[in-house]
């Protein structure tokens, strides 16, 4: 399976508008390597294992876990939607990718979690009647161009070797990251910021745990 880097929603203002993809950097808190240690659940959900996010209340962020009441969207806000399911299938698809080629636990880790985070994007794209750009599409395929382009890209640089693949998953989550404080800005729907916050939260976790293994 392939995956990708971060695309979305940001201007030259950093407010909320689309644009194909955000190339940012920008990095976050410090977190531990491995399950051996007790953090490898730490690498897949943002500081916790299983199949979604969890909040703070300890409640799994998945695709039914959004409960959050729903508010109005305006089209930017539709479109980052959009965007950022494609930005959780770029991630995922890459991490998937790259942990069929090295020995290296925290890309299957962390691409679990992905899995997670676009199912949950997924139940708010149905919410709202958000066309969804990731259904059916095969691992590494994107609907937008240019998303395809970047992928395209950041994989055959990860390929190069692990040490590349960990700099490439930075640069995925330094992306996520910046989409998502631009997609959560003016936001007031109650379940779409509660969706964006933990992914947020695990954005950092994710770049955390890949500067972790990038200086064992």
């Amino acid at each position: 399976m392939k995956a990708r880097t971060a695309l979305g929603v940001i201007t030259a203002g950093g407010v909320a508008a689309v644009v194909a993809i955000a190339t940012v950097p920008a990095w976050a808190a410090p977190m531990g390597p491995g399950p051996e240690t007790g953090t490898g659940a730490r690498e897949g959900h943002g500081g916790h294992g299983g199949h979604g996010t969890r909040a703070r209340d300890g409640s799994c962020l998945t695709a039914a876990g959004v409960v959050d009441p729903s508010g109005t969207l305006t089209e930017a806000q539709r479109s980052a939607l959009a965007a950022n399911a494609q930005e959780e299938k770029l991630a995922h698809d890459l991490y998937a990718e790259f942990a069929n080629l090295f020995e290296t636990p925290v890309f299957d880790r962390i691409a679990a979690s992905e899995t997670g985070h676009l199912s949950a994007v997924r139940t708010l794209l149905t919410r709202y009647g958000v066309p969804d750009p990731t259904a059916d599409r095969e691992p590494g395929r994107f609907a937008d161009p240019v998303v395809q382009a970047r992928y395209d890209e950041l994989l055959v640089r990860g390929r190069a070797g692990e040490q590349a693949a960990l700099e490439v998953g930075r640069t995925v989550e330094t992306e996520d990251i910046e989409l998502l404080d631009a997609s959560l800005g003016g936001l007031t729907a109650p379940d779409v910021q509660r969706v964006y916050s933990h992914l947020l939260h695990a954005s950092q976790h994710h770049l955390a745990a890949f500067g972790r293994w990038l200086t064992r």
